[in-house]
């Protein structure tokens, strides 16, 4: 299959790379021309793939009409605040392909989902995403992942098990979209929250609380929203939150950490150097559960946080602190 992947980042890189390794004709598209040009040269994305030596079939390019040329299937890796500026060009060059996402996030101000930005621009296209614990440095090194591949369409999330799974990357797939995309965006919120806690030194029951209760406001909302529960017991809840909330590799968890040890918020993203997406998400899920009348003390917690209205220090009084309750 001819498949162009948009978005030359860490984990679109890795995906092009296993997309190649099993026989697929794959361009990378990315808007920096210099970048690209480097990796062209190189035979390696250095700046968020380091060591890693790409595959020699692998083309890249940053003219997005040459990327999208005589493909059948994008796949979509850019930042989920940029997802629709991003679909909307591409609808413009070409109206007829089926669309993957692999971002996490849920738009600002309009409070959409991934596939809903790309349905308005693809109306009449196959839509799905993959998610899981999916970390791109492993992924590029070929190391065992499992994740799902998920569509509302039954026979579209087969076909993206089909193109992706290979020895190392084994897909299963599942048809709560809704589900799986909001474990996707919510996991980063909470990961944030376990970095925080980590850089405070406040322990590992600490953070398995975090991660356990996470994953109960991870569920509530997503079933107010239309989930399925048991999706949130998968690779894209529970699978997807462990990993993020757990490993160096989750820069979710390096920015709290980075706060948790008194960063301001300018300067930890700076040290980041790539996108959060748990520091854009949590506004916009933070409105979900009003919307929803969803009870999210985590969530809203860090919002408060990142709005300068608490320290992190008050965020543990106000989370141990909540009245009794039932589990």
């Amino acid at each position: 299959m001819k498949i162009s992947v948009i978005g030359s980042g860490s984990f679109g890189t890795a995906l092009a790379m296993l997309l190649v390794n099993k026989g697929h004709d794959v361009i990378i598209y990315g808007r920096n021309e210099v970048q690209m040009k480097m990796i062209q040269a190189t035979g390696g994305n250095h700046k968020y793939l380091p060591g890693v030596i790409l595959p020699k079939a692998l083309k890249v390019t940053s003219n997005l009409e040459e990327a999208l040329k005589d493909c059948e299937m994008a796949v979509l890796a850019v930042p989920a605040q940029q997802l629709r500026s991003v679909v909307t060009n591409m609808a413009k060059i070409r109206s007829d392909l089926m669309l993957v996402n692999v971002a996490k996030g849920i738009e600002i101000g309009t409070l959409c989902r991934m596939s809903q930005i790309m349905k308005e621009s693809y109306p009449d296209s196959k839509i799905g995403c993959l998610s899981g614990p999916s970390h791109a440095e492993e992924v590029a090194r070929y190391l065992p992942t499992t994740v799902c591949a998920a569509s509302d369409d039954p026979e579209y999330a087969k076909l993206i098990q089909h193109v992706f799974m290979d020895d190392n990357f084994r897909v299963y797939t599942n048809n709560d979209l809704t589900g799986v995309e909001l474990g996707g965006a919510v996991k980063n919120i909470i990961a944030l929250c376990c970095g925080i806690s980590d850089g405070l030194g406040l322990g590992d029951n600490a953070k398995a609380a975090l991660i356990t209760r996470g994953i109960a406001e991870m569920t509530r909302l997503g079933v107010a929203m239309g989930g399925k529960p048991e999706t949130f017991a998968g690779l894209s809840g529970i699978g997807d939150l462990v990993v993020t909330c757990t490993s160096m590799h989750s820069r979710n968890r390096r920015f709290g950490i980075l706060l948790g040890q008194g960063m301001d918020i300018e300067s930890a993203l700076k040290k980041i150097g790539m996108v959060v997406e748990g520091y854009t998400t949590q506004e916009a899920v933070t409105e979900l559960a009003d919307k929803y009348n969803v009870e999210m003390p985590i969530t809203n917690t860090l919002h408060k946080l990142l709005l300068g209205e608490i320290d992190a220090d008050e965020c543990i009084g106000i989370l141990m602190g909540r009245k009794e309750k039932h589990e």
